[in-house]
């Protein structure tokens, strides 16, 4: 099972992919950010797939094709989402089905988009956390895998709940992709097992019909 990962900013998440020691092939950034850096150290190939536009002019399927285009060059099988700052379009989902992973900084289907730290403070909720599940064309939507509570403190901000949220996200989403390549792994060596035995099929057949 080979992983590319999709990132930008930090890339906290992907050095916690990076540190699991995941199958991770290529990394592919939006704009120049750190987590080029990381891929680097850790000798992955990072590929700056960068946007042309932020404006209406921006062609996000075009877009979308090209990193496609990137993932099945290093051979991909399964796409892990880590803070990639551009929405994708419906290819990728078309090329990967059920094969792309995101973590959401929420309890989903709570707080959906970008802002989900700040709504979950506004909202006064006692309780967030980090989701981890398969993505969809929709933003934040899609089955989820698993899930992690997060407690709100009395005197958190933004910024102190989300490194809280990170801190469980960076242990949640490793082990998570960790079981989804051993099952993924799994299914592939059971369907090479009943590839081996419907060839093997017919020609036990003609033996037995020569016997007979």
């Amino acid at each position: 099972m080979r992983i590319g990962v999709l990132a930008s900013g930090t890339g906290t998440n992907l050095q916690a992919l990076i540190d699991a020691q995941l199958p991770i092939v290529v990394v592919v950034v939006d704009r120049p950010c750190e987590a080029i850096a990381r891929a680097q150290r850790a000798g992955i190939p990072a590929v700056l797939a960068e946007r042309a536009s932020f404006g209406p002019d921006f062609d996000r399927v075009e877009y979308t094709h090209g990193v496609v285009d990137t993932l099945e060059q290093h051979g991909v099988d399964l796409v892990a989402m880590a803070g990639f700052g551009t929405i994708l379009e419906k290819p990728i989902h078309d090329r990967f089905p059920d094969r792309i992973v995101n973590t959401h900084p929420a309890l989903l289907p709570a707080f959906k988009g970008w802002h989900a730290v700040r709504e979950a403070l506004e909202a006064g909720v006692k309780v967030t956390g980090c989701t981890v599940h398969f993505a969809r064309l929709e933003v934040d939507d899609g089955p989820i895998l698993a899930q992690q509570a997060v407690p709100v403190l009395a005197g958190d901000t933004v910024e102190s709940l989300h490194e809280r949220i990170k801190e469980v996200e960076r242990e949640l989403y490793p082990r998570v992709l960790r079981e989804l390549v051993a099952r993924l792994d799994g299914a592939k060596v059971d369907e090479a097992k009943i590839d081996g035995a419907e060839r093997d099929r017919p020609k036990l057949e003609a033996e037995g019909t020569a016997e007979a």
